[in-house]
């Protein structure tokens, strides 16, 4: 049996998320079928991040066991060839040790936000970014994020379904970059909660806006209640970007 990393990119229009749902479409179910057509066996995947519906990734990091003997580049081709025509890639396939593992042996976890500024309705990018018709102002966004960096109860910016243990997590980055008409939200961490990061920048739109004060984002924390949450973004504008192994 051999261990292979993944890295995965797929836009998550189609997709219901990575785990397997019973109402529709996978991006986990799409590789785990996609495997048993070329190895005939059912091996399961395990990602770094259970990205939600309409969430989209550029390097999503995953593990699978194969006992089938296949070199680490055929089997990749081989899984993209059998991904058509779903909207999933595989950009890179090795051989890990057996405890290495997507989920459990990640140090950080990366995200990014999208959004663009403009009056029209997108085409190209419909479904790939979050359009605010209402002007943003990056820098009170920015000033409203620190509040949030570092460790903290996230109640206020948590699922009201989610699974974890804890709503304690420690946020290494909360950053807003303007370029032009487009507004990025960077953040990372260890692990996120259920929604933590469409919570946070809904919630930092508001402030962009002007509706909420930069350090309202601290009051609405310190509530550790989900009613204090003021938006949610939508999944659109949301990609996992990368995640760190030692």
């Amino acid at each position: 049996m051999t261990r292979f990393a993944l890295t995965v990119e797929y836009d998550g229009r189609p997709f219901m998320g990575w785990q397997h749902q019973d109402h529709g479409p996978s991006v986990q179910q799409a590789i785990e079928d996609a495997l048993h057509a070329i190895t005939g066996e059912d091996a399961l995947v395990h990602a770094a991040g259970r990205t939600d519906a309409g969430v989209h990734a550029l390097e999503m990091r995953a593990h699978c066991d194969v006992a089938k003997d296949i070199a680490p580049f055929r089997l990749m081709e081989a899984l993209n060839a059998r991904l058509r025509p779903n909207p999933v890639a595989i950009l890179g396939c090795e051989v890990v040790p057996d405890d290495w593992h997507a989920r459990f042996s990640c140090l950080a976890r990366h995200y990014e936000y999208r959004i663009v500024q403009r009056r029209a309705p997108l085409t190209f990018e419909k479904g790939l970014a979050w359009r605010v018709a209402n002007p943003l102002d990056a820098d009170a966004m920015q000033e409203g994020a620190q509040h949030l960096v570092g460790r903290h109860d996230f109640t206020t910016f948590r699922s009201a379904h989610c699974q974890a243990d804890s709503p304690l997590r420690t946020l290494d980055r909360l950053d807003v970059v303007r370029q032009g008409d487009r507004i990025s939200v960077f953040a990372s961490a260890r692990s996120f909660l259920h929604h933590q990061v469409r919570s946070m920048v809904g919630c930092l739109s508001l402030v962009g806006q002007g509706k909420w004060r930069p350090d309202d984002m601290r009051t609405a924390l310190k509530a550790r209640d989900r009613a204090a949450l003021g938006f949610n973004a939508p999944s659109d504008g949301l990609y996992f970007l990368r995640a760190d192994y030692p």
